[in-house]
């Protein structure tokens, strides 16, 4: 694990040559934080003078488990930066989340409910359709994020893996 002594150190330690690439560790640290705020409120906490402490620590194990996740994907993950890393965690993000907002109103619009279908074939369902949204929207958004090569060859590794390789052209 990398310690981090200075502003010059951290920027040495990401290989971030320019103040904007700091943007993504900014957003990378912000994002976590929230996901540890939110995930410690559904805890049956009570109090927010505990609800604080157990989110701050909350906070450090999802930046260990971050950070694991980022030292073994780095020699897997063909990047011209380190800091293209947090970009890329960043781009997942914001892909699995959004294809769950595309798919539900796209279930909803089809008509298809809890209520009017068996609960385990209503999830088979949604959950086909927020992967279909998935595939096209991380390639949409790793593009927006300056990371389209990278998601277009995991894209194309992710389809020839379901079975559909040859409608790819290579």
């Amino acid at each position: 694990m990398i310690q981090i002594r200075s502003m010059k150190a951290f920027k040495a330690a990401w290989e971030i040559k320019q103040n904007w690439q700091l943007l993504f560790p900014l957003i990378g640290l912000v994002s976590l934080g929230y996901s540890a705020f939110k995930i410690t409120s559904l805890l049956p906490l009570t109090e927010f003078y505990i609800t604080i402490p157990v989110a701050v620590v909350l906070f450090y194990v999802l930046l260990k488990i971050v950070m694991l996740a980022i030292s073994k994907l780095e020699s897997k993950w063909i990047v011209n930066q380190r800091w293209e890393l947090i970009r890329i965690f960043i781009v997942f993000a914001i892909t699995g989340s959004s294809s769950v907002l595309v798919g539900r109103p796209i279930i909803k619009w089809l008509g298809i409910t809890q209520d009017n279908l068996y609960p385990l074939l209503y999830w088979i369902l949604f959950m086909t359709i927020s992967l279909f949204f998935y595939q096209v929207l991380l390639v949409v958004i790793g593009w927006i994020f300056g990371q389209f090569q990278f998601f277009w060859n995991f894209e194309k590794k992710m389809i020839r893996r379901f079975g559909l390789g040859r409608f790819l052209k290579d």
